[in-house]
């Protein structure tokens, strides 16, 4: 039952923040600041999502082969390689370093 419970929490509190957002008067959101942070916040959550997927596994922090796929992104996005080519680096170092590994 407590699954349940959860999912109406849920279920009301994404309604909630949608009418919170449909109720901000158009001034507001004209704001400078407002539309920089709108701007910018995707951008946080994607980085911090990546950072825990990538250093985390449950609360304890783990430096395995997933790291060294994202070393190597970074790497081939410093070089300014084409998104597929970054995409693929990653994969390849990825599978390389956990097939060594074992």
């Amino acid at each position: 039952m407590n699954i349940w419970i959860a999912i109406a929490a849920t279920a009301v509190g994404c309604y909630a923040v949608k009418l919170i957002g449909l109720l901000i008067p158009a001034g507001v959101l004209e704001r400078p600041l407002v539309r920089r942070l709108a701007a910018l916040l995707p951008v946080a959550l994607l980085a911090a999502l990546t950072a825990q997927q990538t250093f985390a596994d449950g609360r304890t922090p783990v430096l395995d082969a997933k790291a060294a796929g994202l070393a190597a992104a970074a790497v081939a996005l410093v070089l300014r390689a084409p998104f597929f080519l970054v995409v693929a680096a990653a994969v390849v170092v990825t599978a390389g370093v956990r097939a060594m590994a074992g």
